[in-house]
């Protein structure tokens, strides 16, 4: 079986330039069976376009990400675009992604890059990582995707491939041991490798126990009933509509407590959504 095998060669003789060929051969004859080539995203060369994408898929499911990212590109189709965009037509173009705090520092990227930038975006990881909202990971995603650079980077997808391919069932992996052979792996097109990787680790998570549930940086996701995330969304979505209103009334809608709606719109008032004004009444934020 090819997976034992090449745990088999790894644990006893390392990482070789054979096992380096083969693996690379299993990874690319995958892509092109079953990669999943139809994403808008992965059809342009556009740094802009790609970067949104980065962005949206950080912890959005990609069906999801499918359906609202043209439209949105539709709507912002530049960094320019976006950077002046409306407050909440921006927050109404995000709807149905989630964490929408994902939308505000995109456009409070989009102010740096067209004020400091001149509109182009970096292609280096060290930079990248200083504008907001984007972590290790994203900042690398872009830099291979937009700009096919030769970056060292793993996420859950990746993670997931390398220790179901080459760490026993019973060892605890930490992403440390995972960087060398994500290095070694690396081939010159750092963009379709990726784009490989990210599929397998895709298609692995149904078809084994979640390989992941190994790795020493593993955390369980938290519901998303009755939590916070979800009470938010609700929140920005009668925001939207309504333009104002008030804790009691929405917790009431809800069904909540209105001291936690009234934490979580104070909340959401400091990072930029709303703007609390004399007593009770909070209005949403308008214009840049």
């Amino acid at each position: 079986m090819l997976v034992s095998g090449l745990r088999t060669r790894f644990r006893e003789e390392g990482i070789t330039p054979s096992l380096v060929l083969d693996f690379q051969q299993h990874v690319m004859e995958f892509y092109a069976a079953k990669g999943r080539h139809d994403m808008e995203w992965r059809h342009t060369d556009d740094p802009y376009k790609i970067l949104v994408s980065e962005v949206m898929l950080q912890q959005t499911q990609v069906p999801r990400v499918a359906v609202i990212y043209p439209k949105f590109i539709e709507k912002f189709p530049d960094i320019f675009a976006l950077a002046k965009a409306d407050h909440a037509d921006l927050l109404t173009a995000w709807q149905g992604m989630g964490y929408n705090r994902r939308a505000l520092n995109l456009q409070k990227l989009a102010r740096v890059i067209a004020d400091e930038y001149g509109g182009k975006i970096p292609n280096a990881p060290a930079v990248l990582l200083t504008l907001p909202g984007i972590g290790p990971a994203t900042s690398c995603s872009i830099a291979a995707f937009a700009f096919d650079r030769p970056v060292v980077f793993i996420e859950t997808n990746i993670r997931r491939v390398f220790i179901h391919y080459f760490f026993e069932e019973d060892q605890a992996v930490d992403d440390r041991e995972l960087l060398p052979l994500v290095s070694a792996m690396l081939p010159a097109n750092s963009r379709e490798w990726y784009w490989a990787l990210m599929d397998l680790g895709t298609a692995l998570k149904s078809a084994v126990k979640n390989p992941n549930q190994r790795s020493r940086q593993y955390t369980k996701q938290k519901s998303f009933e009755g939590s916070d995330r979800q009470i938010r969304g609700g929140v920005l979505k009668r925001m939207l509509d309504q333009k104002s209103g008030m804790p009691e009334l929405f917790a009431e809608e809800m069904d909540e407590d209105p001291e936690r709606v009234r934490r979580i719109m104070d909340a959401m008032a400091g990072e930029g959504f709303f703007v609390r004004e004399e007593g009770e009444i909070y209005r949403l934020k308008t214009g840049r």
